[in-house]
């Protein structure tokens, strides 16, 4: 590992590199050269010819030289992918080793990916068909943890883990069913980013539980991660699970945080991941987090419907056919789970659906009132040993706090949270609605800063410069007057699910009047020269929110575009000339809230 120059890298390392001419495309090919054949967490590592017919491909795909990075913002990234996602001219064997049949072309994200201008490196182990939280359930070996070898790296996405984790690829494709995409992140202290169910497309992946599955990111950093999302997400005509993003949803959390837990927990007598959960808790209300206890029973409820109900029938039709006709490939313990399936009948089958629909409606109910729900991401940890004695029962436990999220329709972020007396790491997931992945995000980003955990299994801290992103899916908007926080107006934005990101100014090229006879009195923005900066808010509203709230502008207000202080130019309100010909005009104050200050204490000081 030592003689890999690019060891550990996050993309806006591998990016600079580029720039600066200290690396070339060429390097890709010492990358798979020097990473060894007999390592675990690889069922396939890209020959150079491989990684030059990718280099050729890219080279193809170019427009403009001078902008590469414009046209490829992952140009030149490489990453590794799940060996049940389809990647052309690689073998898809899903962890089985009677599945050989070449790809011939690639799944949509590795598409996607490709067309960004990452370079796929290899295919990663797995739990043989996904099924399982543990990583050692594959013909190719077991894949152990980044930390300590003798215990387990998390399932089933454990290749994928490993290979972020000790820097060969600053970001890799998971799957996540159960928690696929969040066990082996917290077992290996990286970020697991498990997002809304149809955001990315499944087209090209071999399905354990079609209805449930979702394609997912691990990334040493939040906002790589995010990078990468923000590139597969697109809706596929051509998957049938695929869903448009609805706009309308927050980008962020609200300024004051709201956090749930469950009121009773499990860690299965794990006291040093009981006490790593107890830290944490009081770091986030060290934040001023607000910490709320709420009934878990529902979530559990759901969460073994996943494996002890009928829903295991869908990962039997997955395999329907090899299950028929080679039983002796599968994974013993495997067999054992998808032949499960075949003693339901579509009568449990739809009963189980029944509950589903009727567990998640009340898990989403019981979380519309907080930001999110933090669980640990995984109760506890067993060595390879330990589960190898109980490989059923010990799974389940690892699922406790994961297998309920695609059942509900929720999205998830995985997040390192420290390490543990005994120095493996501890992680925690953030839950909540779907499509909430910007706002799960956007904290996430905040919490990896904050905490300035060494990155995987790496000698290395989190880069002073982290690739970042602007949500697509909302419009940032400047507010003067009746809508700022705890104005009478604010509810406007609040109820649409805007949020508050910052209180600025804008240029100094701005005065501000008091409108005659509004109800509520409202101010009005003109832009003239030798103005002054007044204070605003800017509050983030869904796309799909926007027409609504402009909607309710009254005249002579209207929504045009501000200068803040900064340079930036933002949607905001302005005020048609005619408005303020006979309005008061109010610059010196600064702001709306400082006038009404004033205007409130003289009204007081008259009834007085």
């Amino acid at each position: 590992m030592h003689e890999i120059k690019t060891l550990g890298w996050t993309i806006s390392e591998w990016q600079t590199a580029y720039l600066n001419n200290q690396i070339q495309l060429d390097t890709l090919k010492d990358l798979v050269a020097a990473i060894d054949p007999h390592d675990k967490a690889w069922i396939s590592i890209a020959t150079v010819a491989q990684i030059e017919q990718q280099i050729q491909a890219l080279n193809l795909l170019t427009k403009d030289t001078e902008n590469l990075h414009k046209q490829f913002p992952l140009y030149g990234i490489p990453f590794a992918v799940k060996d049940n996602i389809d990647v052309s001219g690689f073998a898809t064997t899903a962890a089985c080793k009677a599945l050989t049949t070449i790809a011939e072309q690639d799944a949509e994200t590795v598409l996607l990916l490709k067309q960004a201008g990452a370079i796929v490196i290899g295919k990663t182990n797995l739990d043989q068909f996904a099924t399982g939280l543990v990583g050692t359930r594959s013909p190719f070996g077991a894949v152990p943890n980044s930390f300590k070898p003798e215990y387990i790296s998390g399932g089933s996405s454990s290749g994928s883990a490993s290979v972020v984790a000790r820097g060969f690829v600053p970001f890799a494709l998971g799957t996540d069913t159960a928690g696929s995409g969040r066990v082996p992140a917290a077992f290996n202290n990286i970020v697991g980013l498990k997002p809304t169910k149809g955001r990315f497309s499944n087209r090209g992946l071999l399905p354990a539980c079609k209805s449930l599955d979702c394609i997912s990111i691990f990334a040493l950093t939040v906002a790589d991660a995010d990078l990468v999302a923000n590139v597969l997400e697109a809706y596929d005509p051509l998957d049938s699970y695929s869903r448009k993003h609805p706009k309308n949803v927050p980008a962020h959390f609200s300024s004051k945080l709201k956090f749930a837990i469950p009121e009773k927990l499990n860690f299965f007598g794990d006291q040093l991941a009981e006490k790593a959960f107890q830290q944490t808790v009081q770091l986030l209300q060290s934040l001023n987090a607000e910490i709320s206890q709420i009934d878990f029973s529902d979530f559990e409820q759901l969460a073994v419907q996943l494996y002890q109900g009928s829903w295991v029938a869908e990962r039997t039709a997955a395999v329907e056919y090899l299950l028929q006709t080679n039983p002796d490939a599968f994974d013993p313990t495997v067999l054992d789970i998808i032949k499960n399936g075949e003693k339901y009948s579509a009568v449990d089958a739809y009963n189980a659906e029944y509950l589903k629909q009727d567990l998640a409606r009340k898990i989403q109910q019981r979380l519309a009132d907080f930001d999110a729900l933090i669980v640990p991401t995984a109760p506890t940890i067993y060595s390879i040993e330990q589960l190898e004695q109980n490989p059923i029962e010990y799974n389940a436990r690892l699922g406790t706090y994961t297998n309920f999220t695609n059942l509900a329709d929720l999205s998830a972020l995985a997040l390192p949270a420290g390490f543990r007396a005994d120095h493996l790491p501890f992680g925690i997931t953030l839950i909540a609605p779907a499509w909430h992945d910007a706002a799960l995000v956007h904290f996430g980003k905040a919490w990896q800063n904050y905490l300035a955990l060494k990155l995987g299994a790496l000698d290395k801290s989190l880069p002073l410069s982290s690739v970042t992103s602007v949500s697509p899916h909302h419009i940032r908007v400047a507010v003067v007057g009746a809508h700022l926080t705890g104005m009478p107006l604010n509810f406007q934005l609040t109820t649409r699910n805007a949020v508050h990101i910052e209180t600025t100014t804008t240029s100094k090229n701005y005065a501000l009047y008091a409108l005659n006879g509004t109800v509520p009195p409202k101010p009005g923005l003109a832009r003239q020269q030798d103005g002054q900066s007044i204070i605003v808010e800017l509050w983030d509203v869904p796309t799909a929110r926007f027409g609504e709230f402009v909607a309710e502008i009254p005249t002579p207000l209207g929504m045009g575009n501000v200068e803040l202080e900064d340079g930036r130019w933002v949607k905001g309100f302005i005020c048609e000339p005619y408005g303020i010909d006979d309005a008061e005009n109010i610059s010196h104050f600064g702001g709306w809230r400082a006038y009404i200050q004033h205007r409130n204490s003289q009204a007081a000081n008259t009834a007085n």
